[in-house]
């Protein structure tokens, strides 16, 4: 049965549409208008000297903008890029293309890439060379840099690594860490490499550098690999490093690591990998480096977003370089499967004066972590996290002491680190599971952490959020979700609200 339709109580879309454009046109009540509607054979044989010029003009204006372009391709598709002048940072300038660089994505650049820096090693009490890095996709095998260089990437450059580890060289250990990262013996070089420079900058006008790490991540899952994966960009034993203004993707291992450097610069980055399935795609690295300002950088990642390390075992408590002097702010991190901001686990030679401020960490599984472990040795000390930002993050702040990844079985378990003097004001947030989680252990106490105005949203009402093992520390003001016992009270004003006589209990939970 069909029931009759409802009378509505009000007009519908559709005739408040009808009256608006009867309102426009207004019709004879007595001869209503009647529409003309054309048949297909009726229009076309009355518009077909119409359509065959638009079809001429569209094709002659396809046929003119392909012949114009300068690239492969289908011009129509293809962006344009603005013509933006290329900054003439030092004395002398050269093109990729000055030494036979072909951008179409096929043709392999090393030999040009090799031929340039050769040119600008030249150079040097000069004042150095630039290298202009134009429009285009430059494949090419890992080079090095020389001193006194600017390396510039304009606007729609890329710079391809390949894919084929055949290509990528071998080379010694690193010493702080023993033996190559993920297998003994020697490892993969960097795509862009550099050892023992001064004056280096890494910069331009938002190019890319492709690292192609698909293939690479596919392997490493597979065991298909001998040795342990390149980073993209790294720089060993040198000074005076600036790396701004690019972005940097889908690296083989990790993204940018500066090993043992002074004085570095790193600011305006886009450094991007899949969150998910690009194993150790660390965003920046800091290992055993003094003097550093990291700032102004989005990172979304596979693993750490930035990782401060200093050497594995006994082979970084050997190597002696220490992590220090480091000022990471307003940055914007990713980290689905790891840390925003990590120091650790590699912290062998030490970490300290360590500022991290102004940082805004979104959809990752932990947000600030420290990590260590017996064997490690080394110390974490005159740590500083200022104004941070959670949202959406299943741990917040993190202090762990049992990662027991270890090089091989030479390191001595009785190396116990170091952790004090770590603080952390103005930490607020959303969406968080579990917003502290510290556990130090008996023999890896945490001592003398302070917390100060925090407010984090939680998604778990339990008890026990803010979980803490063997602290000692204490808490200024007002601070939520409530602290752990282990921590002693103090109001605004700095005097003692209570004292903690549990220091040494424990109630981390793992279940949530």
């Amino acid at each position: 049965m069909v029931e009759p339709p409802s009378t509505p109580t009000s007009s519908p879309p559709c005739c408040w549409r009808r009256s608006w454009w009867a309102s426009l046109y207004p019709t004879n009540n007595h001869h209503p208008h009647r529409r003309w509607i054309p048949s297909a054979t009726t229009f076309f044989s009355t518009n077909n000297t119409v359509l065959t010029a638009l079809f001429l003009a569209f094709f002659f204006t396809v046929f003119y903008w392909q012949k114009e372009a300068t690239a492969g391709g289908l011009a129509i598709f293809r962006r344009p890029f603005p013509s933006r002048q290329v900054p003439k940072l030092r004395h002398a300038a050269f093109n990729l293309t000055d030494f036979g660089g072909v951008g179409d994505g096929v043709t392999l650049n090393t030999a040009a890439f090799e031929r340039a820096v050769v040119a600008i090693s030249k150079l040097g009490n000069k004042g150095g060379g630039q290298l202009n890095v134009p429009p285009g996709n430059w494949l090419t095998a890992p080079f090095n840099l020389t001193s006194h260089m600017t390396l510039f990437l304009a606007e729609g450059a890329v710079i391809l690594g390949i894919d084929d580890e055949k290509y990528w060289t071998l080379m010694p250990p690193l010493p702080s860490y023993g033996y190559g990262r993920e297998h003994p013996g020697p490892r993969y070089g960097s795509l862009i490499h550099g050892q023992r420079l001064k004056d280096v900058v890494i910069t331009g006008h938002n190019g890319t550098i492709d690292g192609q790490g698909q293939t690479w991540w596919t392997k490493y899952r597979q065991k298909l690999l001998n040795h342990t994966r390149g980073p993209l960009v790294q720089i060993m034993w040198s000074r005076d490093i600036v790396i701004s203004n690019i972005t940097l993707r889908n690296s083989p291992f990790w993204t940018l690591h500066p090993y043992d450097c002074k004085n570095v610069t790193i600011k305006n980055l886009t450094i991007l990998a899949p969150v998910f399935q690009a194993p150790n795609t660390d965003g920046i690295d800091p290992d055993s480096c003094e003097d550093m300002v990291i700032e102004d950088c989005y990172i979304s990642v596979g693993d750490d977003g930035v990782a401060i390390k200093s050497g594995w075992d006994q082979y970084g408590i050997s190597y002696g370089r220490p992590s220090r002097n480091i000022l990471i702010r307003n940055l914007v991190v990713r980290s689905n499967v790891s840390a925003g901001i990590s120091i650790g686990s590699e912290m062998s030679g030490g970490v300290s004066n360590i500022t991290v401020e102004n940082v805004h960490i979104w959809n990752s599984r932990r947000a600030v972590r420290i990590k260590t472990a017996p064997g490690r040795g080394g110390y974490v000390r005159d740590i500083t996290y200022r104004n941070l930002t959670f949202e959406n993050c299943r741990v917040g702040i993190v202090i762990k002491t049992d990662y027991n990844e270890h090089p091989d079985g030479g390191f001595d378990p009785n190396a116990f680190p170091i952790l004090k003097d770590i603080s952390y004001t103005s930490i607020h947030g959303e969406g968080v599971r579990v917003p502290v989680r510290i556990q130090g252990s008996s023999e890896i106490p945490v001592m003398n952490v302070t917390f100060r105005d925090m407010s984090v949203g939680v998604t778990n009402r339990k008890k026990h959020i803010f979980q803490c093992a063997y602290v000692q520390g204490s808490v200024m003001g007002t601070v939520y979700p409530a602290p752990c016992e282990n921590l002693d009270l103090y109001d605004e004003l700095g005097n003692l609200v209570r004292r903690s006589t549990s220091q040494n209990s424990s109630d981390i939970d793992y279940d949530f």
